[in-house]
């Protein structure tokens, strides 16, 4: 009996694979050795499609650690590099819902920012004001409802930058829950924080048809639409 993956398909052709990775597991593997996602879904396809040898998966994007959501990849080097053009040009669509802390003081807004990496900490700075070698990041949300000391958020990052809507919230003054690397205080159970992946936009890269996916928020989350 085949075992099941450890993610969810939401779509597949000859092209494209399109998953919701689970939270807190690495997209690709890392230092930490855990079991990541890249990995499992090459495994996947291996036995559901009875490959023999390597099989080819381009990473298209990722989400880091403790996010889970849609991640979508290729399963051709011709479909992984129009898709990685679409990204570098901005013309990959996302949406994310987040749970956090505390209400927005504005129902919605755009956020811009200027961010710096440290790397050693992995983490980001968010400045209101340029500084040398700072990225700009631009963010849209929504205020969807707030209730339990919390708000849910969808949020449309307009920039592709590292932990840029993390970063970007706990600016404004409301960190992610679960989020302790940006200013939450509580960690969750199982390490992860309330932000999720939860719509993608793309062409395909081969059909050269607008594709638009949405997934479910899971079922645990403490605010619901």
């Amino acid at each position: 009996m085949r075992k099941k993956p450890v993610f969810d398909v939401v779509y597949e052709d000859n092209h494209v694979i399109l998953v919701i990775k689970p939270f807190n597991m690495p997209t690709q593997s890392d230092a930490s050795n855990d079991p990541d996602l890249l990995s499992a879904v090459k495994e996947y396809l291996k036995a559901e499609h009875e490959k023999p040898g390597n099989v080819f998966l381009g990473m298209v994007h990722r989400l880091d650690r403790p996010v889970g959501g849609l991640v979508l990849f290729a399963k051709t080097s011709k479909a992984a590099s129009r898709l990685s053009a679409q990204l570098r040009d901005r013309e990959i669509g996302k949406e994310y819902m987040a749970c956090v802390l505390g209400t927005p003081q504005n129902d919605s807004a755009d956020l811009v920012h200027y961010l710096i990496k440290d790397k050693t900490k992995n983490k980001v700075t968010a400045s209101k004001t340029p500084r040398e070698g700072a990225k700009k990041a631009e963010l849209r949300y929504e205020t969807l409802r707030s209730g339990k000391g919390l708000s849910l958020l969808k949020v449309t990052p307009l920039t592709g930058r590292s932990h840029q809507i993390r970063a970007q919230l706990a600016a404004m003054g409301n960190p992610i829950a679960g989020d302790l690397k940006y200013g939450a205080r509580i960690p969750l159970p199982g390490k992860n924080i309330l932000l999720f992946a939860c719509g993608i936009t793309f062409t395909h890269p081969v059909k050269n048809e607008e594709m638009s996916f949405d997934a479910p928020l899971p079922k645990d989350w403490p605010l619901k639409i």
